[in-house]
C-alpha cells in the first residue's frame, strides 16, 4: 500500500519524471525528511513521524477526509514509537514473545509506510537530471497541487485506508500484550576513555603474560641445537576470549627475527583456503597469486619455502580439512622452522607436535586487569565495596580477559553504588554456569547497556564475514547511509559517526587497527571472534540483517529482508523477486548477483566482488532508477564504464568506485549536489574538469592529478572538504599554477587531512611572487603530506598555526627539528630533501613513534624522542683507521626505549669503502642493542649519492 502507486521506473510518466533546477544551494523540507534516522528498536519510526508531520502541511494540500486520517496515524504512531523504545531498552531475552512479535511487527510496518511515502516525497522532488530555469516555477505549483486531482485523491484515500486498519490492529494487539507495562532497566552515562585503545590492543600483555610468554618460547627453542633441525608445529588451544591469539603474537614478534621469513595469517570460521594461502605468500614473497588455483598456490609456496627457516602462525583454525590443507603447503624442510596453529578445537590442536592448553587468569591477576582498567577510565578506586559484590564479578569473569575489560569498561562510566545491580542483572548470585556462557551472558549485558544509537550501529557489522579488516571510513559512510547518525547542530554526519567509532572501541565492542602506512591513524576496526557471534546471533533475531553464504538456501522469504548481505556463494541469486532491501552488501562473483531491477528502494548497494578479478562485468543499466540510493560502491566487479544515468540519483552521498578499469566519469554527476564522498583513487579517471561542482564534497580520494588539469584552481571552490588523498601523484608546473595551488588549499577552511603521495611541482623563478608569505593554512589541520619545494609553506609550517597536527610530511632545506618539536601532538615526522642536510641535534618530541629523515643524523640522547617506535635514516660510510665508520653513533639507539624497528639507507661514495663490509659494520652494531630492535639495511649506490648530494 502507498500514499501513491509505485513508481514506474521503465516508462516514467510525467508526474513520475519531475525536475528541480540544478545545483539545489539548501535542503529543501523533503529532502531533509529523506534523510532522517532510524534506529533498531523502532525501525523507521522516527524519521516516518516526520515525514507524516511534515504531510500534513499545507505545501502537500492533502484532501479533508485525507487528512484527518493521517493525523489518526501520526497520534497512534508517536504512541507506539514510545513503546517500541521501551521495549528496546529491555534485554530482549527478558521480553514476553508476544511482546517481541508485537514490536517486529511494528517495525516492518514502519518500513513499509516510511517506503511509501519516501517514493512520493522523490517524486515531489524529481529524481532525473535538472530542467531550463523558467519551468521551475511552474513545476513548483504542480508539486503543490499534485494531490488535487481527482484520480489520486481516491487513490490516496485507499491506501491511507489501507494503512490506517493496519495500524488499528497493532494498537489493540498493543494493549492485549500490555506493551506500555514494560520497564526498561535504568542505563547511566558513560564516558568516552580515548586511553582504553592501547589497554585493549594488548589486553594480555599487561598483565599475566609473561610466564606463558617465557614457557612457549622455551618450547618453541628446544631442538634448535640438535643437527637435524626438524620441523616443529605447536598449537595453542583454549576457548574464545582467552587471549590465545594475542599470546601468539607476542610469541612471534619476540622470536620473528630468528628467521629467515615469517607470516601471521588469520583462518576462522568457513575459510577460503585460496585466500589464506595467497595471504601467506603476501607475507613471505610481497605479492598475491589471485589467478592461482589451489595446487598452484601450494607449489609456489613450497618453492618460497624449500630452503629456508621460517616461522608462520595460521590463527583461529576451526576444523581438520581446513589445517591439513594448509599443512600440506608448509614444508618439512629440516632448517629448524616453527608453525604455530590456535584453535578452540582440541580435535585440531592434537594435530600439532605439542599442545599448548591456555589457562585463565589467576584471581589475582584478574584484579590486576580489572583494575587497571579502571584506573586507565580515571575512577577512583572504593576499598569500601562490599567484598562480595567485587568477588562476585570477578568469579564470574572467569578469568578470561575480554570478560574482564568489557565488564570494567562497563562500569568504568558507573557509580560502584551501581555495580551490585549488574550481577544480578545477568544472573550473579545464584547460576552455577560454564565460563563460556558467563562470558557470553556478560558481553550482551554490555550490548544491552549501549544506546540505542550504538546497538543499531554495532549490529550492523555482522554484514562483514568473521576475520575482516572493517574499513573505519567505509562503514561509517554506510551508517550515515543507512541513517544510523543523528544529526547535532554545528557537527557533521561524519564526525558524528567517528564518535559513534570511537564509542564502540572505548567499550571494548570493536577493536581498532592503525594503518601500516600512517602509524597513529586508526583505519580500520576487527571484531572479536565472541562478539562476532554474539553480534550475529542478535541481528537474526532481531531480523536486522539477512545473510546469505555457501550453506544458505535462497528463498522467497528473502524478498522481505531489509538489509540483504551476501558472502561466498555457488549458486545465483534469483533475479525475478522484488526485493524489498534498503541496503545490499555483495562480497562474491558479480555473475551470482540479481539485476538491480529487483529493488524497489535501496539505499545502500555495495558490490564488493571478491579476491580475484571478475571476468565477467556486471550490468548497471538500472541503477538509474534506484532513486533512493544514498551510497553506491562498486568494488572489483569488471565494469569499465559508468552509465551516465547515474547522475539521476540526486541523493547519492557516496560513489566509491574501487578498482574497476574505469577512465572517465560522466558529466552527469557533476549534478549530484548532495556527493560527500567521492573515491576514484584506484581507477584510471583522470579528474574531471567539472569536479569543482561537486560543492557538498567532504572526502575526495583521487588517483593522479596531470600537469594540464584545472584541479588546481578547482579544488578552492570544494570548501566542505574535509579529507584530500591523492594516492599517486601531482604534477604543478609554473609560478601562476603553483600560486593556484597555493591559494586553493587556502580557501580549504574545514580542510583536517592532506595525504598527497608524490608531490612534483616548480616554478619558473625563485623570484616570482609567493602566496605563501600572506595565506595560512586550516588550523584544523591533522594530517599534512604535502611534500615539495616550497620554502615559503615551510614557513607556515608552526604550532600556534597548525595546533592540531599530528602527521607531517614535507621537504626541508634546514636540518633543524627544533620547530617540529614543539609540536606537541606530533606523532609521525617524515621530512624529505634533495640536498645533503645532517641533523646536529634531536630534541624531545613527546609523542612521536615515526620518525623518517632523508638526513643523516648525529647521536640521540637520553631523553630524545622517548616514545619512538620506527625510525629511517641515512648514513655516509667512511674509510677511518679502526676501519670503518659513520658519523652516527649507533649505540645511542639505546637511549630510544620504545624502539621497535629501524631501517637505515646506507651510502659509501668512497672508492676505499667496502659497501658489503660497511653493511656489516653497521648490522653489527645494531645487533649489539639492548632492546633487539628489528633492524635492516637498504645499500644505496655510489652513483646515486652523488646524484643527489
Amino acid at each position: 500500500p502507498g500514499l501513491l502507486p509505485p513508481l514506474n521506473c521503465s516508462s516514467p510518466s510525467p508526474r513520475a519524471s519531475l525536475q528541480v533546477h540544478e545545483p539545489i544551494a539548501a535542503y529543501s523540507p523533503a529532502t531533509q525528511l529523506l534523510r532522517a534516522t532510524m534506529d533498531l528498536a523502532t525501525g523507521a519510526m522516527g524519521s516516518l513521524l516526520l515525514k507524516l508531520g511534515q504531510l500534513l502541511t499545507e505545501e502537500y494540500k492533502l484532501q479533508t477526509g485525507v487528512k484527518e486520517d493521517v493525523e489518526y496515524l501520526e497520534r497512534e504512531l508517536e504512541s507506539m514509537h514510545a513503546a517500541l523504545r521501551k521495549v528496546g531498552g529491555v534485554p530482549r531475552d527478558q521480553l514476553d514473545e508476544q511482546v517481541k512479535l508485537w514490536a517486529n511487527q511494528v517495525r516492518d510496518l514502519s518500513f513499509r509506510m516510511e517506503d511509501v511515502v519516501d517514493k512520493f516525497l522523490v517524486r515531489v522532488e524529481g529524481a532525473e537530471p535538472a530542467i531550463k530555469p523558467h519551468k521551475l516555477k511552474k513545476l513548483m505549483k504542480k508539486m503543490g497541487n499534485l494531490f488535487s486531482k481527482s484520480k489520486t485523491r481516491h487513490e490516496i484515500s485507499d491506501e491511507i485506508r489501507d494503512i490506517k486498519v493496519r495500524v488499528k490492529e497493532a494498537a489493540d494487539r498493543r494493549d492485549r500484550y500490555r506493551v506500555d507495562d514494560v520497564v526498561a532497566n535504568p542505563v547511566g552515562a558513560t564516558t568516552v576513555d580515548p586511553r582504553l585503545l592501547a589497554l585493549y590492543k594488548d589486553q594480555k600483555e599487561l598483565v599475566g603474560i609473561d610466564d606463558s610468554l617465557n614457557e612457549l618460547t622455551k618450547m618453541m627453542s628446544d631442538g634448535d641445537a640438535d643437527a637435524s633441525k626438524q620441523l616443529k608445529i605447536l598449537s595453542i588451544f583454549g576457548f574464545g576470549g582467552l587471549g590465545k591469539t594475542t599470546l601468539a603474537k607476542a610469541v612471534y614478534d619476540k622470536l620473528k627475527a630468528q628467521f629467515d621469513c615469517c607470516a601471521f595469517v588469520p583462518v576462522g570460521r568457513n575459510p577460503s583456503v585460496k585466500k589464506v594461502l595467497n595471504d601467506i605468500l603476501l607475507e613471505i614473497d610481497g605479492q598475491k597469486y589471485p589467478e592461482f588455483d589451489e595446487r598452484q598456490l601450494i607449489n609456489k609456496l613450497q618453492g618460497l619455502l624449500e630452503n629456508k627457516r621460517y616461522l608462520i602462525v595460521t590463527d583461529d583454525i576451526w576444523d581438520k580439512k581446513t589445517w591439513e590443507l594448509v599443512k600440506t603447503a608448509l614444508v618439512c624442510n629440516n632448517c629448524g622452522s616453527r608453525i604455530i596453529t590456535t584453535t578452540r578445537t582440541l580435535e585440531v590442536a592434537t594435530m600439532a607436535s605439542e599442545v599448548y592448553k591456555l589457562q585463565p587468569l589467576s584471581l589475582d591477576l584478574s584484579k590486576d586487569l580489572f583494575h587497571r582498567r579502571l584506573s586507565c577510565a580515571a575512577i577512583e578506586w572504593n576499598n569500601h565495596l562490599p567484598a562480595v559484590v567485587y568477588d562476585k564479578i570477578l568469579h564470574k569473569c572467569g578469568g578470561i580477559p575480554l570478560a574482564i575489560i568489557t565488564i570494567a569498561s562497563l562500569l568504568a562510566g558507573k557509580p560502584v553504588e551501581f555495580w551490585s545491580k549488574v550481577y544480578t542483572s545477568i544472573g550473579f548470585g545464584h547460576e552455577e554456569n560454564e565460563d563460556v556462557e558467563n562470558t557470553r551472558k556478560i558481553l550482551l549485558f554490555s550490548y544491552y547497556d549501549l544506546p540505542c544509537h550504538l546497538k543499531t550501529c554495532l549490529l550492523y557489522l555482522s554484514i562483514y564475514p568473521e576475520d575482516h579488516l572493517i574499513e573505519k571510513d567505509s562503514l561509517i559512510w554506510k551508517w550515515i547511509a543507512e541513517g544510523f547518525i543523528h544529526e547535532e547542530p554545528g557537527v557533521g554526519l561524519f564526525e558524528i559517526g567517528e564518535r559513534y567509532f570511537n564509542e564502540l572501541v572505548n567499550k571494548s565492542m570493536i577493536m581498532a587497527v592503525e594503518g601500516d602506512e600512517h602509524i597513529g591513524i586508526i583505519t580500520g576496526c576487527r571484531v572479536h571472534d565472541m562478539m562476532v557471534d554474539m553480534i550475529c546471533l542478535l541481528s537474526k533475531e532481531e531480523k536486522f540483517v539477512t545473510v546469505l553464504d555457501s550453506k544458505e538456501q535462497y528463498t522467497t522469504s528473502h524478498c522481505n529482508a531489509r538489509r540483504l548481505v551476501v558472502h561466498r556463494r555457488a549458486q545465483p541469486l534469483a533475479s525475478t523477486s522484488t526485493l524489498q532491501a534498503r541496503s545490499f552488501n555483495a562480497m562474491c562473483s558479480v555473475d551470482l548477483l540479481p539485476s538491480l531491477s529487483c529493488f524497489q528502494v535501496l539505499r545502500v548497494l555495495a558490490l564488493e566482488g571478491n579476491d580475484t578479478l571478475d571476468k565477467c562485468s556486471y550490468k548497471l543499466e538500472h541503477v538509474g532508477k534506484l532513486v533512493h540510493l544514498r551510497h553506491l560502491k562498486l568494488g572489483r566487479i569488471g565494469i569499465s564504464e559508468l552509465p551516465k544515468e547515474i547522475g539521476h540519483l540526486k541523493l547519492l552521498l557516496v560513489l566509491d568506485l574501487g578498482r574497476n578499469s574505469i577512465s572517465e566519469l560522466p558529466e552527469s554527476i557533476g549534478r549530484l549536489s548532495e556527493l560527500k564522498c567521492l573515491n576514484i583513487c584506484e581507477t584510471d579517471i583522470e579528474v574531471p574538469y567539472w569536479i569543482g561542482n561537486l560543492t557538498s564534497l567532504e572526502e575526495l580520494c583521487l588517483g593522479r592529478v596531470h600537469g594540464h588539469s584545472n584541479f588546481v584552481t578547482e579544488l578552492g571552490k570544494l570548501t566542505e572538504l574535509r579529507k584530500l588523498h591523492i594516492f599517486k601523484s601531482v604534477y604543478v608546473y609554473g609560478g601562476s599554477r603553483m600560486n593556484s595551488w597555493a591559494e586553493s588549499v587556502a580557501k580549504l577552511s574545514k580542510i583536517q587531512v592532506i595525504d598527497i603521495d608524490f608531490f612534483l611541482g616548480c616554478r619558473d623563478s625563485s623570484h616570482e611572487e609567493n602566496p605563501w608569505e600572506r595565506i595560512v593554512l586550516s588550523p584544523q589541520i591533522r594530517v599534512l603530506h604535502m611534500s615539495y619545494l616550497e620554502p615559503g609553506m615551510v614557513a607556515r609550517i608552526n604550532p600556534s598555526l597548525l595546533p592540531n597536527l599530528s602527521h607531517l610530511k614535507l621537504h626541508v632545506c634546514s636540518p633543524e627539528l627544533e620547530v617540529f618539536g614543539s609540536f606537541r601532538e606530533l606523532v609521525a615526522l617524515k621530512l624529505e630533501t634533495v640536498s645533503t642536510l645532517h641533523h646536529d641535534t634531536i630534541g624531545a618530541f613527546p609523542k612521536l613513534r615515526f620518525f623518517r629523515t632523508e638526513a643523516t643524523l648525529d647521536s640521540f640522547q637520553e631523553g630524545d624522542m622517548p616514545v619512538l617506535e620506527s625510525l629511517q635514516f641515512e648514513v655516509v660510510a667512511q674509510s677511518s683507521d679502526d676501519g670503518i665508520s659513520f658519523g652516527f653513533d649507533f649505540a645511542s639507539l639505546g637511549n630510544l626505549p620504545l624502539l621497535k624497528r629501524v631501517v637505515v639507507t646506507l651510502y659509501a661514495p668512497r672508492a676505499d669503502v667496502d659497501q658489503k663490509k660497511a653493511e656489516n659494520t653497521a648490522k653489527r652494531a645494531m645487533d649489539m642493542l639492548p632492546n633487539r630492535v628489528e633492524h635492516s639495511i637498504i645499500p644505496r649506490a655510489t652513483e646515486n649519492w652523488r646524484r643527489r648530494y
